[in-house]
């Protein structure tokens, strides 16, 4: 390296002796070594240093060793950068050197020093001091920069600074690199490369004072010096209390310093390999008890927690994966330089910094499950918290109103021998086989029952036991076709029953086709399809206006559910019924098909839906007699039917003249007229040759109040019109709302502003499920929802949501978790349970439709229906009332083979869950859970035991 001047041909002069001239050059490396960033941490650790651009000061060149040990490359306290830094940047760049110039400044820093001290040196003392300073000072470089031409330097400077690193002590070179890792850790918190340059021109710098000084500490400068040092010590002490004990340490290592061979070095090296190797084995432990473990794909495994290690933040720069890699490395350090330096003296600032940093590492290194991301629990931050307990008083339930719902018992599960997770499952011996539906089929109360004149025999009769046998699978099963191609055709092994397309193959409902059936229609009234009949009503009464003024349809005797399945086109939501009977299957048709359908009967009991909900209910020769014992059937469709709703019925009776029809028309006349509803219109569709009849619910009481006879009578004042789980049939009529806050009073905004909108009947004085006011309470499940499908459920679980269609929200509270699904090409069915506050109001207020069941009970549908279940806060609530073993039975007996559940819940009841799923051979996907709280996606196989249970008397 050219200095600039020749060599002198001076001899030394007799003072100057080996000895001193090996104490010169350690010293001067000593003096290196202190601007070394990191001398046992990796290179890219040093990387991580961040300065504003403003911090650089100008420092006197008598500056103290030991005041730079305390704070290397002498920045000031404030020159770290921080994260609140990030905002502040100062863009003084003037006083910032350019780091072209870094090279030309260490050249003539060195020039300058051999030049003062030409006259105490021999030149060939000095010309290897200086080549050595040189070769430190360009390998420190490369260190910060190792790319580039830098790379080669780095290589030729490797010998200089292996050989040198033994001239200084063990115990001093400990005390050096827990201050370059303290000072690195700090500086990591930003991230900012652009930085980098600016620390190379600094260090430049400083690096050619700090060897200045090292020539006068040599020396011997006078006590002023010291007394200089000492105070430059105690300042930098005050900045940075990393360094408190290092006060007049400088001198007590001069003398206790010891060579260091480079086989010590080289064991010191590999040992804290290895123990960062062991550091980071024990923190995937750590992590894989936090709770994140399953067992099959798609879930998080220890091979998931290593693949998860090495591609933290796939997106970042590749600094910053270095920097992820080196976090595990620098903790081990830190570890072992505290153990080291245990009696200094540590300040509650340092240990506050210390953990914050520490916690702010760990946080960013943890792994998350299959993509994941921060669960919100129920309880947690960000989520909505458990329901009030106050909340519980101003809110009714329909178990309170049930005049035949019998309160469930906890009992023990009990094990049984030869079993799986402690079950045994054995196949359901029924006639029903592979259609069996428990509270349907339970052909032992049916016998009992003294009467079917009000179809007794077509409702709901529970075993007294929940049933704990599997339903088996038809043989010739396949995966359901994809909507919207299932609404046309489904596969006919699937839902294997003829009667239904040999009795109305004629009428279009369904026709067998080879291996699969369709559906070429639309049903008996409407031949040419369901989309014309559609449009043929729009028109017959424009103010029904489909997919904005009505939202929500009730289909009564739906068949095989084709006008609710063609209203999806017209942004409607049908909901749609018809017993179990000689028609067999057209709801498990239905459902099949993609289209929303229930199994129910309008017999002597109240349809599960609460009243004043449907926009418009629709009877397309649905056989009901409505007619009959004082209109009873057609009072419940006017429970049901929201003020200035809408009733469409499509009947022989409305466009035939034979005596049968002309009598059924005659009393259908009279009894709407008593019961004040308005007939809109009557209008034929001349393609298909039939007509309806349109009618028009009352917006007022003034009808009411001025009939001369008071048939059908109003309703008493105890009787609520949302009390539907097991109540008998009342022939009266509830009076329609006229209190501006009560919920009847107004139609809902139009679609789809109602669906995120608050119910306007919901005021702030009465309290949400939640604990917040009313309002607020459904604002924050609206949130949480939206927040929890979108980073969660969407992309987190392993589902392809392309073959999901049919959805059931188990536990359902404002209807959040549907919403946050309307994008998505699928329906929920939100279920409300009976011993929960009554929201589902709610639910049908804002666009969506659910229905009132008690899961300590089998549910009203066809097994394989649908294809995802949602539960949330569900069966921690049920095991206070019964036992799990059947609910699951009955969740296996839903759920198609390949569909999927969710469950939220409180972790107990996560675990219990996740062991009844593998005990039924469901593939637990996902198993996480987080402050007491879980989360877990499963999917059903189809596998079915060989065995059948021993048949019931």
């Amino acid at each position: 390296m050219a200095l600039g001047k020749g060599r002198s041909k001076r001899s030394s002069g007799p003072w100057v002796s080996t000895t001193t001239t090996v104490v010169f050059v350690a010293l001067c490396v000593f003096g290196v070594y202190m601007l070394t960033p990191g001398t046992l941490i990796s290179t890219d650790t040093t990387n991580r240093m961040s300065v504003s651009k403003s911090s650089f000061q100008t420092t006197d060149s008598k500056q103290d060793t030991s005041t730079f040990q305390d704070n290397p490359g002498n920045l000031p306290k404030d020159a770290i950068k921080t994260d609140e830094d990030d905002n502040a940047k100062n863009s003084s760049s003037d006083q910032v050197l350019e780091v072209a110039s870094a090279d030309d400044q260490k050249q003539d820093g060195l020039a300058q020093i051999v030049a003062d001290k030409k006259d105490q040196l021999s030149d060939e003392h000095a010309e290897n001091l200086v080549k050595t300073a040189a070769a430190e000072i360009e390998h420190l470089d490369t260190k910060d920069h190792p790319t580039g031409e830098n790379v080669k330097r780095q290589a030729d400077a490797e010998g200089n600074s292996e050989g040198l690193k033994g001239t200084v002590s063990e115990e001093e070179q400990q005390r050096l690199n827990q201050q370059e890792v303290q000072l690195s850790e700090e500086s990591s918190m930003t991230h900012n490369q652009e930085s980098d340059q600016e620390i190379s021109t600094a260090k430049s710098d400083d690096n050619r004072k700090a060897i200045q000084n090292t020539f006068e500490t040599m020396e011997g400068q006078n006590e002023e010096t010291k007394d200089e040092k000492q105070s430059g010590s105690k300042n930098d002490r005050a900045g940075h209390s990393e360094s408190a004990d290092n006060e007049n340490t400088l001198e007590e290592n001069k003398r206790k310093m010891q060579p260091e061979s480079h086989d010590n070095l080289k064991d010191t090296t590999n040992k804290v390999s290895q123990e960062n190797e062991q550091m980071e084995q024990q923190q995937r432990q750590d992590w894989q008890q936090d709770g994140i473990a399953t067992d099959h794909e798609g879930a998080t495994s220890k091979d998931q927690i290593e693949h998860d290690e090495s591609t933290i933040d796939s997106t970042d720069s590749s600094d910053d994966r270095m920097r992820n890699q080196d976090t595990v490395r620098e903790e081990k350090v830190q570890t072992q330089k505290q153990d080291a330096q245990k009696d200094q003296p540590v300040t509650t600032e340092d240990k506050g910094k210390d953990n914050k940093h520490h916690q702010r590492k760990r946080k960013k290194k943890q792994p998350k499950p299959s993509t994941v991301e921060d669960q919100s629990f129920a309880t947690g931050e960000g989520g909505i918290p458990n329901e009030s307990v106050e909340s519980k008083k101003t809110w009714s339930t329909q178990a309170d109103q049930s005049d035949n719902h019998n309160e469930r018992k906890k009992s023990p599960s009990e094990n049984q021998d030869g079993s799986l997770y402690g079950y045994s499952w054995q196949l359901c011996n029924v006639t029903a086989g592979a259609d069996y539906i428990p509270c349907l089929d339970n052909e032992k109360a049916i016998r009992q029952l003294p009467s079917r004149g009000h179809f007794e025999h077509r409702e709901r009769h529970c075993p007294e036991e929940p049933p704990t046998c599997l339903v088996p699978t038809p043989q010739g099963y396949k995966t359901p076709i994809e909507w919207p191609h299932s609404r046309d055709k489904i596969w006919y092994h699937n839902v294997p029953h003829t009667s239904l397309a040999q009795f109305k193959g004629h009428q279009n409902w369904v026709k067998l086709s080879g291996e699969v059936l369709t559906f070429p229609g639309g049903g008996t009234q409407f031949i040419h399809g369901a989309l014309h009949y559609i449009d043929f009503l729009q028109k017959a009464a424009p103010e029904i206006a489909w997919g904005k003024h009505t939202r929500t349809v009730l289909d009564v005797g739906c068949g095989v559910a084709s006008f609710g399945g063609f209203l999806f086109d017209r942004d409607v939501l049908t909901i749609s019924f018809a017993p179990k009977d000689e028609h067999e299957a057209q709801v498990q048709f239905a459902l099949e098909r993609g289209i929303p359908a229930i199994s129910a009967v309008m017999g002597s009991q109240r349809l599960p839906f609460p009243g004043r909900v449907f926009d418009l209910i629709h009877c397309a020769r649905c056989r009901v007699p409505w007619h009959r014992e004082g209109g009873a059937l057609l009072l419940e469709l006017n429970r049901m039917l929201r003020p200035g709703g809408y009733f469409v019925w499509s009947a022989t009776p409305v466009y035939r003249k034979g005596p049968e029809d002309a009598q059924i028309w005659k009393e259908m006349s009279a009894l709407t007229v008593s019961m004040c509803w308005k007939l809109i219109t009557i209008k034929k569709d001349k393609l298909n040759m039939v007509a309806a009849a349109i009618y028009h619910k009352p917006v007022s009481n003034v009808c009411y109040d001025e009939r001369k006879r008071k048939q059908p009578p109003m309703c008493k004042d105890d009787d609520d019109p949302n009390a539907a789980w097991y109540v008998p049939l009342q022939s009266c009529m509830h009076t329609v709302p006229v209190d501006e806050a009560e919920r009847g009073s107004h139609w809902p905004q139009e679609w789809p502003r109602r669906l995120n909108s608050a119910p306007y009947w919901l005021n702030r004085s009465q309290m949400g499920i939640y604990g917040k006011p009313a309002p607020d309470d459904f604002v924050s499940d609206y949130e949480h929802w939206q927040r929890e499908v979108s980073k969660s459920y969407l992309s987190g679980l392993g589902i392809s949501w392309s073959n999901v269609r049919n959805i059931m929200d188990m536990r359902a509270v404002y209807g959040g978790f549907a919403a946050a699904l309307k994008g998505l090409k699928v329906w929920v069915l939100n279920v409300v349970n009976v011993d929960s506050p009554d929201t589902l109001p709610i639910i049908y207020e804002r666009g969506l439709f659910g229905i009132y069941h008690d899961w300590c009970e089998s549910f009203s549908t066809y097994p394989r229906t649908y294809d995802l279940l949602h539960a949330d806060h569900l069966f921690s609530r049920l095991k206070k009332r019964c036992k799990l073993e059947p609910v699951m039975v009955e969740v296996d007996r839903i759920v198609r083979p390949g569909g999927k559940l969710i469950v939220r819940d409180e972790s107990s009841a996560v675990g219990e869950v996740e062991k009844l799923l593998k005990s039924l051979r469901w593939e637990v996907r996902l198993s996480y859970s987080k402050n007491n709280e879980g989360i877990l996606s499963a999917q059903k196989s189809d596998w079915r035991p060989e065995s059948y249970e021993v048949a019931s008397q």
